[in-house]
């Protein structure tokens, strides 16, 4: 076999996955329940962010400090999930992504409400719950 005829077995090899993947992807049923518990567990039923990226992105690098900032300020009111298909790439079929970043929004039932693609700050993903009849409220600080 020649290293072209090698190439091009590959070449024909990949485009075939990457087609399988798209038709998952794209065609698979998806009814728009997340099992929160599963993403928590034991947290008791709360509004949920799932934000969908990969290490390799950089609007994805972005909003990793915005929900750091989320998850810990709105500890116990708030889940924020964060998800690198890279490291992960079955979770890309799970949520059925198109395009990273990807914030999901969830209600408390686990039900999703709405898909953002690319950066939010901190302020426009609050404004989204609220917009969606959630209002968050940060978590109450114990100390001194």
């Amino acid at each position: 076999m020649t290293k072209r005829t090698g190439k091009m077995l590959l070449a024909s090899a990949v485009l075939i996955t990457v087609l399988s993947v798209l038709l998952v992807v794209f065609f698979a049923p998806h009814d728009g329940i997340i099992e929160v518990g599963k993403l928590a567990k034991g947290s008791r039923k709360l509004p949920c962010l799932v934000d969908v990226g990969a290490d390799h992105c950089a609007p994805c690098a972005k909003m990793v400090p915005v929900l750091e900032e989320l998850k810990k300020e709105y500890a116990g009111v708030l889940i924020v999930e964060l998800v690198d298909v890279g490291k992960n790439p079955e979770a890309g079929q799970r949520y059925e992504m198109r395009s990273v970043p990807t914030q999901i929004f969830y209600d408390a039932a686990g039900k999703e409400l709405k898909r953002h693609l690319g950066f939010m700050s901190k302020q426009d993903i609050l404004d989204e719950f609220q917009k969606l009849g959630i209002s968050l409220k940060p978590a109450k600080k114990t100390g001194i």
